[in-house]
């Protein structure tokens, strides 16, 4: 299958549902549990101003450079980066074998992703029939109920014996992570525009809708303001504090899903009359309303109990804040809608990280978009089923290591392997207005070094983002 069969059989129909597609894919469970834990712990605006700098830098950067090499290439990473290197030296295997690395990274975040949109539809179930409500404020109960969906706490002996005892369904959440798997293939099976387009059109407002009430409808309980005076403190002392701006630019740099795979496939389904500079600036805006809004809900909800306010990772979503949400008047139906919301976030997500390998399927293996789904999600669905007793560890070697290093890597292609008349052709085509002569050299000496740094600072510091 050619690339420009590919083209002619599928691709983004608007403009907007490409928009609403990359807001997908990078508003994931970073925007809704890591960033309001990294604001709690590096103090509100202390910890937002740099943040702020550096969406600003990658949106005008990376992102516009992802979406261009994608639709430059007409490809995913392997094919893209093949056609870069061969508009260079003439030899694309090279290329091709380096764009192998993303879609590697990709498909792990997608496992790591199936289990926790395992944990996720089992919430959300839990939301809707009543049993988040019926567990009350009992921490005992809470705490158990998600250590049995996640068994991350379990030694390799242990995980094995687990599986030995109980068979792969039997650990952890198997039922759920295989009606996250179903529902993940049954939207891609239908397409980009049939399946993906319209569901992003359908899943990205309803997500800002049910937060938006969320935020709304928390902001009046008491309490509350102790959240938002929390969130608007600024500590200058703080900004000279080397980690918060490698924590910010981490948490920037992955919540916009920039990591050489799936903004450069989304690309590639781009129609050619697209302005790829003010597509990166909306999906740079939506992202990070999206992770303000989630701030807003959460941090003050916390308050409202009196809450540790800088508790992160799983937990804080799973564990910490369900009782604070039984808590409140009307607990049963914020708890159920809040889950709800979450879901939409890890849809939208999974389904870009799987669509990678699905374009690789096609593109090199000659496979109809049927036959790729279904091999991809069976792959995801036992791994991921066989992953489950360490997510956490899976999760942090794909996050600190892979991504990073696909990202460092599709901005080395676009700066400093294609010609810079082809990638300024590349990110301009479509403009009425062409992009200034700043964009080239700043993505040169700016954010590939940039990427360079978030990979060596997250090997350091354990995972950032």
């Amino acid at each position: 299958m050619s690339t420009a069969t590919l083209e002619k059989q599928d691709g983004f129909k608007s403009k907007w549902g490409f928009i609403m597609a990359c807001i997908g894919s990078a508003v994931g469970m970073a925007n809704i549990w890591r960033f309001p834990a990294m604001v709690s712990k590096y103090g509100g605006m202390t910890f937002l101003i740099p943040y702020f700098i550096f969406v600003v830098l990658i949106g005008m950067s990376g992102v516009m450079e992802e979406f261009a090499l994608g639709r430059w290439g007409g490809a995913g990473p392997v094919g893209a980066f093949g056609k870069a290197t061969e508009d260079r030296t003439g030899n694309k295997t090279v290329g091709q074998v380096i764009g192998a690395i993303p879609i590697i990274g990709s498909m792990g975040l997608a496992i790591g992703y199936s289990v926790v949109m395992g944990w996720i539809f089992k919430y959300c179930w839990m939301g809707i029939s009543g049993g988040l409500f019926a567990m009350g404020q009992d921490m005992a109960t809470i705490g158990g109920t998600f250590g049995a969906a996640a068994p991350e706490t379990a030694t390799l002996g242990e995980g094995v014996s687990m599986m030995i005892e109980g068979g792969i369904f039997g650990v952890g959440n198997g039922v759920w992570i295989v009606v996250a798997i179903v529902v993940s293939a049954i939207i891609m099976a239908l397409g980009i525009a049939g399946g993906i387009e319209k569901a992003c059109k359908v899943l990205i407002p309803a997500l800002f809708g049910v937060f938006l009430l969320l935020a709304v409808y928390i902001a009046f309980l008491p309490g509350a303001t102790d959240g938002y005076k929390y969130i608007f403190t600024l500590n200058p002392a703080g900004l000279a504090n080397l980690e918060v701006w490698i924590f910010a630019f981490g948490q920037a740099f992955f919540s916009l899903s920039v990591a050489g795979n799936g903004s450069v496939i989304y690309g590639s389904y781009l129609s050619k009359d697209v302005e790829i500079s003010s597509s990166a600036r909306n999906v740079a805006i939506f992202d990070t309303l999206a992770a303000l809004v989630a701030m807003m809900v959460i941090i003050p909800a916390m308050a409202t109990t009196g809450a540790q306010l800088d508790v992160s990772g799983p937990g804080l979503m799973f564990v910490y804040l369900v009782p604070v949400m039984n808590g409140m008047a009307g607990g049963r139906f914020v708890g159920m809608f809040f889950f709800i919301a979450v879901l939409f976030a890890g849809v939208s997500s999974i389904i870009n990280l799987y669509e990678a390998p699905v374009a690789f399927m096609q593109e090199k293996l000659k496979l109809k978009r049927l036959p790729a789904v279904i091999v991809i999600h069976v792959v995801g669905l036992i791994v991921a089923l066989l992953i489950q007793p360490w997510t956490s560890q899976w999760m942090d070697m794909v996050s600190i290591y892979i991504c990073p290093f696909g990202a460092a890597l599709a901005g080395v292609m676009f700066f400093w392997v294609m010609k810079k008349e082809t990638a300024l052709d590349a990110v301009n085509e479509g403009s009425n207005k062409k992009i200034g002569g700043w964009f080239h050299p700043f993505g040169k000496y700016v954010y590939v070094p940039l990427c360079i740094v978030a990979l060596v600072a997250g090997a350091i510091l354990g995972g950032i983002g």
